[in-house]
């Protein structure tokens, strides 16, 4: 496989961990341990994951697209549309769990989350349709060549 490929599967891969982790983090808001001193915030957990997974699975999803742009690639681009639905199912319903969440721990970047990466998901779903759609272009025949002639 060429590098593009592996980038791609990367962001996949990224994509899948970032939506596995808002759920389990949005899940452990709903029945927190009983012990309310521990001081716990979301947005600083928020914030790491999405600079350690879904920043990172945006810029796997683009070098992918950039490095196949020309020629299209029908794999590359089910990846990246895979990607963009899985963040887009994974947000919806991480949005439905938010009205169950532990009043006091919700705060703007908890609501404000899956609203956004939402919204993120759809270019990464129109970036990968783009690649299906791309043909490889036909390699420009130079008439000034006289290898053929030998």
């Amino acid at each position: 496989m060429a590098l593009e490929k592996y980038m791609a599967i990367a962001g996949l891969a990224l994509s899948i961990f970032f939506v596995a982790e808002v759920l389990t983090l949005f899940n452990f808001m709903i029945d927190p341990a009983d012990n309310d001193s521990f001081g716990f915030e979301a947005a600083p957990k928020l914030f790491q994951f999405i600079s350690l997974s879904i920043a990172p699975a945006g810029i796997m999803f683009g070098v992918s697209f950039v490095l196949s742009k020309r020629y299209g690639s029908k794999f590359n681009g089910m990846l990246i549309i895979l990607g963009g639905a899985i963040i887009l199912v994974g947000m919806l319903y991480a949005n439905t769990m938010i009205e169950d969440l532990k009043p006091e721990l919700v705060d703007f970047a908890t609501e404000i989350t899956p609203i956004l990466f939402m919204g993120v998901s759809i270019p990464i779903i129109i970036f990968g349709a783009r690649l299906l759609k791309t043909r490889p272009r036909n390699p420009k025949k130079s008439f000034l060549d006289d290898s053929d002639y030998t």
